[in-house]
């Protein structure tokens, strides 16, 4: 017997996704690390999770690809965190990946249409 996936449960993010969904988030202003998994999670209704072990390499290529810029700071509760900001770079990689996304999206639908 086939089940389908609950809806309710929470699930990896799709592969080649997570660096398209951490700038979209930094769009929005900066963020520490956890914060940005947190507000993955939240918007997509506590459906996507994004795990520390993708999230800062995924951080640390952005730092050196120049798409993201890193400054130490406190957080709310005075620990010392890392606070991510997007660059001009960042927002071009932004368009650039939401581009090639929606491209293979699109493709993907057809497939599922009309194969």
């Amino acid at each position: 017997m086939h089940m389908s996936p609950d809806p309710t449960s929470r699930t990896e993010l799709v592969p080649g996704t997570l660096i398209l969904l951490v700038l979209r988030v930094l769009d929005s202003g900066p963020l520490h690390g956890y914060a940005i998994a947190q507000r993955i999670s939240l918007v997509s209704g506590e459906v996507l999770r994004v795990e520390e072990g993708s999230l800062y390499p995924a951080l640390q290529k952005m730092l050196r690809k120049g798409w993201v810029r890193a400054e130490w700071g406190l957080s709310d509760t005075k620990r010392r965190v890392r606070s991510y900001r997007l660059t001009a770079a960042g927002r071009r990689q932004l368009e650039s990946e939401r581009a090639g996304y929606d491209h293979v999206t699109r493709a993907i639908q057809a497939v599922l249409k009309l194969a």
